[in-house]
């Protein structure tokens, strides 16, 4: 959805008037962007992401509600409308982004969730704020939930949510979306709060998962960690509800991209691109945002080697590796910013020639049309998470070719490797795999590529965006408490 601004700069307030609606998004971060002018004057502008593409249409069509933080902390903000959607902002102190978002979301449920890559910490202070603030997000969709409405909870941030929106409004639809995996029972029991975390989730009607693994591992521990006996897919509650869980693998908006791809401007740009870095033979592209959980080090290393090793002619290839900055006030990622600093300086030091580094790497934000620029540009595509949810860049590059061309390499740790089987599948810890694995997309045969890349882009279209947010709502409209009751 192109940026927009807002019909309205929000003033600030602390008793706003919030609007009612039928359908209700609540997650972490409301789909704007604030963008402040040297003037001093403040414009919001929607965010890229694809979740707000998905759910744009259902919002207008229920003149939908949106509620979520607005990114500054210490500051309080009257729900505004920005571009037709009813935008709720729900307010965070720096002690809250510290601690519910810096410390419980990010120190502690995001590395448990990926199979601890990066050790979690458990901290009483931390939980405790996120116990206040999913109050505060339960709080605002309690008012803002019309009468037998639909609200959809989005992610880690908000588990406990559905729990306590359920507690004021049993009248209301609740479904749940898991964005990144659900880890294993023995990881998960970790967790002080274990139990705490799967009443939240058993607040809702519809609890969702990228693949069905974190719907076995949840249903698993509610069998194991509460009384409750799961059958199949569901959960009878003692209030007569059936608590669902399930698999809907989200997705892109593959059409959108694929026209990004082939306007003239960007077809010109992935030229430039490749011109700008010597008109290489061949173009080894990752693209990722700056995260331990990405396997960037791992990818990187291997590349290097490669080159060491005479496999690759830095003469003919190269390595661009755009790392979007992300959560810079954490030390784990501060530190994984100066390791990987380090090995691209050691690799570009060790094998490059003036004009010519074997690997650019690019510490920095790009608009969507440069990525597709980059899309379109690159022969290899490179996607090494140590763990992921989905990765939707993966689908990205795959919606930008034009044709059955380029190559896929991606982690059998990825949700998307249960989606995109024809890629060329490897496990990241394994560098000497990892290895074989880039050289076999570089130099396999290319009517074998080619029927690899045709079945992934089949699979790309024929599962985007849309698809997944109405077999996720069409799933939630069929659970409802009242109507289940009333049918026993």
């Amino acid at each position: 959805m192109a940026a927009q601004r807002t019909e309205r700069t929000p003033s600030t307030t602390t008793d706003p008037q919030l609007p009612t609606s039928s359908f209700v998004v609540v997650a972490n971060r409301l789909p704007v962007d604030r963008i402040e002018h040297p003037d001093g004057s403040v414009d919001w502008r929607t965010s890229p992401g694809g979740l707000v593409t998905a759910l744009e249409p259902v919002m207008r069509s229920h003149d939908g509600a949106w509620i979520g933080w607005h990114g500054a902390p210490d500051e309080k903000l009257d729900p505004f409308e920005d571009g037709g959607l009813q935008l709720v902002p729900i307010p965070l102190s720096s002690s809250e982004v510290e601690e519910y978002y810096e410390g419980f979301s990010n120190g502690t449920l995001w590395p448990l969730y990926h199979d601890c890559v990066a050790h979690p910490e458990f901290h009483r202070e931390w939980w405790d704020a996120y116990v206040e603030v999913n109050q505060r997000f339960a709080d605002a969709a309690a008012r803002v939930a019309e009468h037998g409405g639909t609200v959809w909870v989005q992610d880690y941030q908000l588990q406990l949510v559905p729990q306590m929106l359920r507690a004021q409004r049993p009248d209301v639809r609740i479904g749940f979306f898991l964005h990144i995996p659900f880890p294993p029972t023995e990881l998960y029991q970790q967790l002080p709060w274990r139990r705490q975390i799967l009443e939240g989730l058993l607040g809702a009607d519809l609890v969702g998962f990228q693949i069905p693994g974190g719907a076995r591992n949840f249903l698993r521990l509610v069998r194991e960690r509460t009384y409750l006996v799961p059958k199949r897919d569901r959960v009878e509650m003692d209030d007569g509800r059936t608590v669902t869980a399930r698999a809907y693998p989200i997705s892109i908006n593959s059409a959108q991209f694929n026209e990004l791809a082939r306007d003239p401007k960007t077809v010109q740009r992935a030229a430039e691109i490749r011109h700008d870095l010597g008109d290489p033979k061949y173009l080894f592209l990752g693209i990722d945002r700056l995260d331990y959980t990405k396997g960037i080090f791992q990818r990187l290393r291997a590349f290097g080697e490669l080159v060491e090793d005479g496999q690759i002619d830095p003469e003919e290839a190269v390595f661009v590796q755009v790392a979007t900055p992300s959560r810079e006030r954490v030390d784990s990622y501060r530190l994984l910013r100066d390791d990987i600093d380090r090995l691209v300086g050691r690799i570009n030091g060790e094998i490059g020639r003036i004009g010519r580094p074997p690997i650019t790497y690019l510490h920095s934000s790009y608009p969507r049309e440069e990525m597709a620029a980059l899309y379109r540009a690159a022969d290899i595509m490179v996607v090494t998470p140590l763990r992921d949810g989905m990765n939707l860049v993966a689908k990205e590059y795959l919606a930008c070719r034009q044709d059955d061309t380029g190559a896929l390499v991606l982690s059998e740790f990825t949700g998307a490797a249960k989606e995109l089987r024809q890629a060329y599948m490897v496990n990241p810890y394994d560098i000497n795999g990892l290895k074989d694995t880039m050289v076999r997309a570089l130099t396999d045969d290319p009517r074998a590529r080619a029927r690899r890349m045709k079945a992934l882009r089949k699979q790309v279209f024929d599962h985007d965006i849309d698809r997944w947010a109405e077999d996720f709502l069409t799933d939630l409209g069929k659970a409802d408490p009242q109507d289940r009751h009333e049918n026993r």
